[in-house]
């Protein structure tokens, strides 16, 4: 199991581990600074991770040019003979139809050996793809559910700051009130002072 496997699973259990929001079955608590370290390593291992395939990827062309190194080598071996069996000029004929056989049979192996070697590279490369894509697809899965639990938490923050705005609001209406109130009230016995005076 590669690195990026486990820390995929790591992640899977911390947040299978977390406890649920109050009054929700769906969103939880996460420890930001946990979360993001294990985000900031599963950053740092994909690139390695996917360094690592496309270095698989590559090497069918090594294994493609080791085919072909052999098949000439197979059909360079099957000219030599050639030639020395037509050298004999009175084994010519017989010589010359030999050594077409012999041809024939390396080109045939020379093409197994290459056709191995192209379906081997088409499934080691499909394979590393498919490994690829598997593991970007978790990643995409992951940051998916950070982002709805950091829309969540920042939601509730923007809920509790409004409702601290209207209490605030209300209370200084109310303050306003009171003042008023009680400068008219002090106007009325000033008033009424002065007249019974």
């Amino acid at each position: 199991m590669s690195r990026i496997e486990q820390l995929i699973n790591e992640i899977e259990e911390y947040i299978d581990s977390c406890k649920y929001q109050p009054l929700s079955n769906t969103k939880i608590l996460v420890n930001k600074e946990e979360m993001e370290e294990l985000l900031v390593e599963l950053r740092l291992r994909v690139p390695e991770e996917i360094k690592k395939y496309q270095k698989i990827i590559n090497q069918q062309e090594a294994i493609l040019a080791d085919a072909r190194s052999q098949a000439e080598s197979m059909i360079a071996d099957a000219t030599a003979q050639t030639n020395e069996l037509v050298s004999d000029h009175e084994v010519m004929q017989r010589a010359y139809a030999k050594a077409n056989e012999i041809l024939e049979e390396a080109k045939a192996q020379a093409q197994e050996i290459v056709d191995g070697a192209v379906s081997d590279a088409n499934s080691i490369r499909q394979g590393a793809i498919q490994y690829t894509d598997n593991m970007l697809s978790s990643l995409q899965d992951i940051a998916s559910r950070s982002i709805e639990s950091t829309r969540s938490r920042y939601d509730a923050l923007l809920g509790d700051l409004q409702s601290v705005y209207e209490t605030c609001t209300r209370n200084r209406n109310e303050l306003a009130s009171g003042v008023m109130q009680q400068a008219v009230n002090v106007q009325d016995r000033e008033n009424y002072e002065q007249e019974n005076n």
